[in-house]
């Protein structure tokens, strides 16, 4: 299957001309908006309730009503941001237009979000607040959650949805993290001239760089869905068994908890794959499957509804949306309504600047063959060990309360230092609404000053305070010693550790 599908990546077919009519293209691109909005809305109650198991517990019964839920989500708020950026700057928007509305946002954030936001903040370069150097969660799940947009707005344009995914994506993630977002949205791209689950996935696979983990991982889920063609779970057990593992997420590493963009993706391929069309049962497996219980189904519950139509989408799941149609996604402008001619308008722009032309209600699309990227790949080495601050190897000096798993301080000059053997470490702590900055020394030299400002008002755990890879494999020591000062705008001096994660 690698094989094949590296073998139609590199030698493209003629482009073909499809026909859709405007008002299908409309009908296809609200079925995705709405296959989203249920979708999340169906899993948001179970999310993460499953760490490396199926949810076998009977789920919470679906009523209309809880599509609302959608409109607070930041599956579709994220989403619609990086929308907003084409609708005003144009096809042609680059990463730092990307970057720009992003580092002006005011809304929560998590994982490698959070981390590109802060990094973006403190002057990193958009095309760097994703990289590993700067975001220990670079190949988390957070652009494959958000690039919905794109793919809505390229039907059979997959070379352009890759474009705008790389130039977007480059923001928050970096190789998998990225490749998550290509998937997706090559998901999308296909479902709109493709009536097959199977081959929606695996033109999504076309898309990325067959080499990579990501891409690898998707070839097992579809070798093994033709050898247990009607067994959903052992195919879950497989994927469990050679890829839940070696989560560099300061969160997840050694820990059941795994937001990693190509698990979570695999997941998602399971809903498509084995939902056989069934809108109802694709984002119940895409539930069961565990972990981000509510990304997966959305992403799933989109692509489906592309290939479905709003309007043959069942009536029992999108009979909320109409009450809601016109209300605002929190923090945006858009509502479900204004979003899809929103992305309409952007599809009928691409699809003519394509080569494809528009005759009254009828759209000729020039069809493009995938054309994955050049692969990146970050070599983060072994998560080897999570050693927590309980832990006698740990040394503090000066004034340190316990709070829970935590060491937190204030006091200017406290020290928490530690010995480790590897060639890279996380220092996990809290990033807090009052937090402050300290100075990171590596075997005694200053390494880097760091802040645990959350940027928001909120505390976030398990984040990355510090951390470094490309050691030389050798006994290090790292030493924080806590500045006593705040970080505008936050408006404390404190800082958290709850652990060192190392790497071999």
């Amino acid at each position: 299957m690698l094989g094949l599908v590296a073998a139609l990546a590199a030698n493209p077919q003629p482009r073909a001309s499809r026909e859709i009519t405007v008002s299908a293209l409309r009908d296809k691109i609200a079925g995705g908006w709405a296959g989203q909005m249920i979708g999340v809305s169906f899993g948001a109650p179970t999310e993460f309730r499953a760490l490396g198991r199926i949810l076998e517990e009977e789920l919470p019964p679906w009523q209309p009503e809880r599509v609302r839920n959608a409109l607070d989500q930041d599956d579709l708020y994220v989403d619609m941001t990086l929308a907003r950026v084409l609708d005003e700057k144009g096809l042609d928007a680059t990463t730092e237009d990307f970057a720009q509305a992003f580092r002006e946002t005011r809304y929560r954030l998590w994982h490698a979000n959070l981390a590109a936001r802060r990094n973006l903040r403190r002057g990193i370069p958009a095309a760097m607040a994703g990289h590993p150097l700067y975001n220990a969660h670079a190949n988390d799940i957070d652009f494959q959650i958000e690039a919905d947009f794109i793919g809505l707005m390229c039907p059979g344009l997959y070379r352009q949805s890759n474009r705008i995914a790389e130039r977007a994506g480059r923001v928050m993630n970096y190789g998998d993290g990225i490749y998550g977002g290509m998937f997706v949205s090559g998901m999308y791209a296909a479902a709109f001239f493709e009536r097959d689950p199977q081959r929606i996935v695996e033109t999504g696979l076309a898309c990325i760089p067959p080499r990579s983990s990501y891409a690898r991982l998707i070839t097992d889920v579809l070798t093994w869905r033709r050898l247990y063609p009607d067994d959903w779970k052992k195919v879950w057990r497989l994927i469990e068994e050679k890829w839940n593992v070696n989560d560099p997420c300061p969160a997840g590493a050694l820990r059941p908890f795994n937001i990693d963009a190509k698990l979570n993706g695999a997941y998602i391929a399971l809903g498509l794959l084995y939902g056989g069309g069934d809108f109802g049962r694709t984002i119940e497996i895409a539930t069961r499957a565990g972990q981000d219980s509510d990304c997966n189904p959305a992403s799933a519950g989109g692509i489906l509804g592309v290939m479905l139509g709003y309007e043959a989408i069942p009536e029992f799941w999108k009979s909320g949306i109409p009450a809601i149609a016109r209300e605002k996604f929190r923090h945006t402008d858009y509502s479900f309504e204004s979003i899809v001619e929103s992305t309409l308008r952007r599809a009928v722009a691409l699809i003519e600047r394509t080569g494809g032309r528009r005759e009254g209600d009828r759209l000729l699309v020039r069809t493009e063959s995938p054309r994955p990227p050049k692969l990146e790949r970050w070599d983060y080495g072994i998560v080897a060990e999570r050693i927590p601050v309980e832990d006698s190897r740990w040394s503090f000096r000066g004034a340190w309360r316990t709070e829970k798993d935590q060491r937190l301080s204030s006091e200017e000059g406290a020290e928490a230092s530690i010995r480790f053997r590897g060639t890279g470490a996380i220092v996990v702590g809290p990033y807090l609404a009052q937090g402050g900055r300290a100075d990171v020394f590596l075997d005694g030299r200053l390494h880097r000053t760091v802040d645990v400002c959350s940027d928001e008002d909120a505390t976030k755990r398990d984040e990355a305070v510090w951390h470094v890879y490309g050691l030389k494999n050798a006994e290090h020591e790292v030493r924080l010693v806590v500045r006593g000062e705040p970080y505008e705008p936050c408006r404390g001096a404190e800082v958290g550790v709850s652990a060192l994660v190392v790497f071999r």
